[in-house]
């Protein structure tokens, strides 16, 4: 297995070269930049532009550019913003805090929801219980994140106008918009975790139920495959319970092509929660990238791409290697 990890790492090298220079290329073919926009301030001295263009070599080829910017992302500097003249890891470290927040939370969500409802689904294959859990995964499919999100504001407004004359503290209940109350710094340690958790809540089922309905469809078609296949039926002639069957002996391969897809996870929790993220108001990475590409500031667009390529890197590793943990079959020399 260590032989294996340290091949696909040297592997992984040429991958990360390419990938940084390609972005780095498609910035480059962007027309105009962050300086072309301070031109049509006029508060803005030439002078000023052009000392921040040679801070930034921004008039220098772009093979040039590429070289020191390479230089810089291994010494783990991503540069520097050119709108706020900050670094940009200090720029990305809290709206990517923020965003891990709410993705790790929905995807805690989707596997405490998919799961149960996969099983659940396949063992009573064409009942009516099936058909249910059928009908809301389809609708999970079908509606767009960021317009149940606002059906979801909708749904609490209405809430808390019908109980208003009943409950006193329904305002407490289910916030819909920012990551923390007006008060939150006047809490305690316990009654911060506790306020982000109900500012979470909302924003995150959202962006989970797309993810809990294709997973739910997927496992159970796996699940009903399974449960009909020759190994299962020795199992239950053999005498072992519905239960171990079911779990044990089915549910273990059925989710290995879900186990493949946890490369593709680590990236996801800095991607953010997209347009869910600026419905709620959510302090999260997806406002930065836009306010980014609005401005053009290319360093913390480039930042968040690197970063991105770095987990999925690391993503495909660890897939690998709990394929192997979960698929007996499965061997690395």
């Amino acid at each position: 297995m260590i032989p294996y990890i340290i091949r696909r790492i040297i592997h992984l090298i040429p991958t990360f070269i390419g990938a940084t220079l390609l972005a780095f290329l498609i910035s480059q073919l962007v027309p105009g930049d962050f300086f072309k926009q301070l031109e049509l301030q006029p508060n803005v001295r030439p002078e000023t532009i052009s000392r921040m263009r040679d801070r930034y070599g921004i008039d220098e080829p772009w093979p040039v550019q590429y070289v020191k910017w390479m230089g810089n992302l291994l010494r783990g500097d991503l540069g520097d913003s050119f709108a706020s003249n900050q670094p940009v890891t200090q720029i990305l470290a809290t709206p990517i805090k923020n965003s891990m927040y709410l993705v790790v939370f929905s995807l805690i969500l989707l596997w405490l929801f998919a799961v149960p409802m996969g099983v659940f689904s396949a063992v009573r294959q064409y009942s009516i219980a099936d058909q249910i859990v059928s009908a809301i995964s389809y609708f999970g499919l079908a509606i767009p994140n960021f317009f149940f999100a606002q059906i979801i504001i909708l749904g609490i407004f209405m809430f808390r106008s019908f109980t208003r004359e009943y409950f006193d503290y329904n305002q407490l209940i289910l916030p819909i918009a920012q990551m923390t109350s007006s008060n939150h710094s006047e809490m305690s340690a316990i009654g911060q975790a506790w306020d982000i958790f109900k500012h979470m809540l909302a924003p995150s089922f959202v962006v989970a139920t797309s993810g809990i309905a294709g997973f739910t469809r997927v496992l159970r078609s796996q699940m009903i495959e399974y449960l009909s296949s020759d190994f299962i039926r020795t199992a239950r002639a053999k005498g072992l319970g519905r239960s171990t069957v079911t779990y044990k002996h089915a549910l273990r391969p059925a989710i290995i092509p879900f186990v493949a897809g946890i490369g593709g996870l680590l990236p996801s929790l800095i991607g953010g929660a997209g347009l869910v993220e600026i419905v709620f108001a959510w302090p999260g990475i997806t406002p930065t990238y836009l306010k980014a590409l609005r401005q053009q500031d290319i360093y913390v667009v480039l930042g968040l791409l690197i970063v991105s390529t770095i987990l999925l890197m690391i993503g495909n590793i660890i897939s690998d290697i709990l394929l192997a943990v979960v698929d007996p079959r499965i061997r690395y020399s």
